[in-house]
């Protein structure tokens, strides 16, 4: 059976999947990171998970992965196939698909930059899906972004485009890694929420979560600190609506789990500030953090595609017909996985 490698390698943990044709999810697993080993070690575990997905396909499959995608963290240079830095990886000019296209016995691999990589996969399969312009915001320990433009993610020139965390939304204001004061992330991501409910408590063991909670439970104090960071949210995103003009805002991350209690007032202070501009609509992530595995294996498939000629005979429905992109080619993913198949 016919099938690609999807990994996706986060600050703790990565999970994977095989994906067939027909965009089905044949088998599922996950391994933990082990950053701590330090970064030759994480490669050495990126590569012997892969392997072991190699294996597995050909055991259960009867033939080895078409290709393979791999959605990774911290700044990534997707035409060389280089992780070019992490900070919760160690990683510097790791040559990550070279590497695994050695290890996976010279099949093509896709490397990409994660959150572009999970709003692919919003975008075509998730809340998104349908929109030929939106932009994917995911709200956690930082804030990124993912510019969709009918089916693809743009990458920006030099790798950076959708960088929407470091609009300076304060100027003058809190110090950021960057090197700027002021930027979005430092005031609207859930660990900026987090630090400041838990300055207004006194207990540094409170966190965005808590704050949402007590938001929903009426507390005076946690809707002045949530709405701060709804302000500053909605300035940052009217940035990027004027700049970008998305027809589908697509919100997902940590903070998104809190539903209603973001999302209402969210929509009321955008709508606040838009003059000219369209609002779009805006929505919750429907893919959670499977989002990044997902378009992992949209990656890999497009890179199928994109290798292999037209065939005399009409295209499978996994291959792009004439006049037809390679985005609209690659079906939706379903997950056709038992519960037994699936390890944590």
């Amino acid at each position: 059976m016919k099938h690609v490698i999807a990994l996706d390698v986060g600050g703790t943990g990565m999970k994977a999947a095989l994906v067939g044709a027909e965009g089905e999810l044949l088998h599922r697993a996950r391994r933990p990171t082990g950053r701590e080993r330090g970064p030759e070690a994480v490669t050495a575990a990126v590569l012997d998970f892969a392997a072991e997905l190699r294996a597995h396909g050909l055991s259960a499959f009867g033939e080895p992965a078409l290709a393979a995608g791999v959605a990774v963290p911290g700044i990534v240079d997707d035409a060389r196939g280089v992780a070019a830095y992490s900070a919760n990886l160690g990683w510097r000019d790791v040559p990550l698909r070279a590497l695994l296209s050695e290890r996976l016995g010279g099949v093509p691999v896709a490397l990409g930059h994660d959150v572009r990589t999970g709003g692919l996969a919003e975008g075509r399969i998730g809340a998104g899906r349908g929109a030929d312009r939106f932009l994917f915001v995911p709200l956690g320990t930082g804030i990124a972004g993912a510019i969709g433009i009918d089916g693809r993610v743009e990458a920006g020139a030099h790798g950076f485009a959708g960088e929407i965390g470091h609009v300076v939304v304060r100027p003058g204001g809190v110090d950021c890694p960057c090197g700027q004061r002021g930027c979005l992330e430092r005031y609207a991501s859930a660990s900026a929420v987090g630090h400041a409910w838990a300055a207004a408590l006194g207990d540094p063991e409170a966190d965005a979560a808590d704050c949402a909670r007590a938001v929903a439970a009426g507390d005076t104090r946690a809707r002045e600190v949530w709405q701060a960071a709804v302000d500053a949210l909605a300035d940052g995103l009217v940035t990027a609506l004027t700049l970008l003009d998305p027809r589908t805002l697509i919100i997902g991350g940590g903070l998104a789990e809190a539903g209603p209690t973001l999302f209402d007032p969210l929509r009321e202070a955008l709508r606040a500030r838009v003059t000219f501009q369209k609002l779009p609509e805006v929505v919750p992530a429907g893919l959670g953090d499977n989002a990044g595995c997902l378009g992992a294996g949209l990656l890999a498939w497009d890179l199928h595609a994109a290798a292999v000629r037209p065939p005399a005979d009409p295209p499978s429905p996994a291959l792009p017909a004439p006049g037809m992109s390679a985005a609209s080619a690659v079906p939706p993913i379903r997950d056709t996985t038992d519960s037994s198949e699936v390890t944590t």
